[in-house]
């Protein structure tokens, strides 16, 4: 048997992380190098043709709006993706045991899923612009901890980015959208084109991220300084670029954005209900229906196994001999995902959303099927069975979006939105937390798609009936 398939029958990854990763020399080096140039004509040409349009001319004001909330939020968009190919890779770099990562990953995963429950009340109560302010000041520390080789320090660096990830997925959208109808009173038409530039910009500055970090990370080989705790240079180095980046967004911010708030409780459209009062009232809704039901295990099934994947692509793709170039296998992996968000645009009319979701299950399942029997054995054809399964979360986002805006109603949404991500956040757990080798993980991950088809074969079933019942409740 293999070195790098007995590693990872006991659990643990082949220790074979050179000091710089350098994308040259090696194999699957060679071989990702050689996707780069197919897949980006691909990745632009579908982009290319799915680019919302600019079919009427702008409102005075907007082109300068768009302009100056886009830039900021790319910014800030950008230092995360900066740090996501390299998180796993400098724990390991650390000598740290995978049940240790775990430990960490799900420290940052629990961070988020406990500041969501508040975080959006405390930014419309003091100001959205201060939290994201607060996003760029955490995120700055997270990235500092990153220096340390001691697991408590890189603990707390883990829940401090779990706080920052939720502001970033909070505060910027409602800081835009308050702005867009309240400040400039902007015609509602042009929000479904800030909202398609903010998505295809997402994915631009994924991939160039990736391919960034890879530069700074082969600039300076990692070592340690001082006593042996302290390291600079490796996969530190994307770390150090992504605070540089959020001092840069942090200036942006606090010079050129306006403050604004939250509706206030007297505001005649804000309903006069608790937070208790509010949940029951999704639970009960969410309970009596079989196709919300169904709608909720499908979102958990779907994104607990792709966050199961965002912890354990990296191991996979290591050999005994051969360390994957993380930067640029992560930007391969963006274009895979931009091309699908791209496709979902261009299909949109021809087929319906849930249509889209058991084709996204149909490839997943396949996807993780081909990742599973190649993981250890021949990781060129596991990275192209990565390929297929980020083609599938591109195509997944905007059809869930689309289906979840049909489906729930307008007064619980936020609230129902966030009981779907309790068993999403429970499949991660369990999936990381259990003592399964990356082979298992990745049949457990093509069970869960499988159930995703099932679930989306419900929804499919019951949507025309629960459809005008949602429809009754806004």
């Amino acid at each position: 048997m293999p070195s790098s398939l007995r590693a990872f029958e006991h659990g643990s990854p082949a220790v074979i992380l050179s000091e710089t990763g350098s994308i040259f020399g090696g194999s699957f080096n060679s071989f990702v190098i050689h996707l780069i140039l197919p897949l980006s004509i691909c990745t632009c040409l579908l982009a290319y043709c799915a680019l919302p349009s600019r079919s009427a001319e702008w409102p005075k004001g907007f082109g300068k709006f768009m302009v100056t909330y886009l830039s900021a939020w790319t910014l800030c968009v950008a230092a995360d993706w900066l740090q996501g190919p390299y998180v796993y890779a400098l724990y390991e770099a650390y000598g740290f045991r995978p049940h240790e990562i775990a430990q960490l990953f799900v420290a940052g995963f629990g961070s988020a899923m406990i500041s969501s429950c508040f975080v959006g009340h405390l930014a419309d109560r003091f100001g959205r612009k201060k939290g994201c302010v607060a996003y760029c000041l955490l995120y700055i520390f997270s990235c500092a901890t990153k220096h340390w080789k001691n697991y408590w320090i890189l603990m707390l660096g883990r829940i401090t980015g779990g706080f920052a990830t939720s502001l970033l997925f909070s505060c910027f959208e409602c800081w835009m959208v308050s702005e867009f109808t309240c400040r400039h009173k902007f015609p509602n038409g042009l929000l479904s084109y800030m909202f398609g530039m903010k998505f295809t910009l997402m994915y631009l500055v994924a991939i160039t991220s990736g391919f960034m970090a890879q530069v700074g990370v082969d600039s300076l080989p990692f070592h340690a300084i001082g006593n042996g705790t302290l390291y600079v240079g490796g996969n530190t180095m994307a770390f150090d670029m992504s605070a540089g980046v959020l001092v840069f967004a942090l200036l942006m911010v606090t010079l050129v954005w306006n403050e604004n708030y939250g509706s206030s409780p007297t505001d005649e459209e804000v309903p006069e209900a608790s937070h208790e009062g509010s949940l029951a009232e999704a639970w009960t809704i969410l309970s009596g229906s079989s196709t919300l039901l169904c709608l909720c295990i499908l979102i958990a099934c779907f994104e607990g196994a792709m966050y199961a994947f965002v912890f354990n692509w990296t191991p996979s793709l290591e050999t005994a001999n051969e360390s994957p170039p993380h930067g640029v296998v992560f930007a391969l992996m963006m274009m895979a995902c931009m091309s699908g968000a791209s496709t979902s645009t261009l299909i949109s009319e021809k087929i319906p959303s849930i249509q889209r979701l058991q084709l996204v299950a149909v490839l997943g399942v396949f996807a993780f099927a081909v990742a599973g029997l190649s993981a250890g054995h021949n990781t060129h054809v596991c990275f192209l069975a990565f390929l297929v399964f980020e083609f599938c979360v591109g195509i997944y986002f905007p059809s869930v979006g689309s289906l979840k805006s049909e489906l729930v109603p307008e007064r619980v949404r936020a609230t129902m939105y966030n009981m779907c991500r309790v068993p999403l956040n429970g499949v991660v757990v369990g999936l990381l937390l259990t003592n399964i080798t990356v082979i298992q993980c990745f049949r457990l991950c093509a069970l869960l798609l499988a159930v995703v088809f099932i679930a989306a074969l419900g929804v499919k079933r019951g949507s025309a009936e629960a459809a005008p019942e949602a429809t009754k409740m806004k």
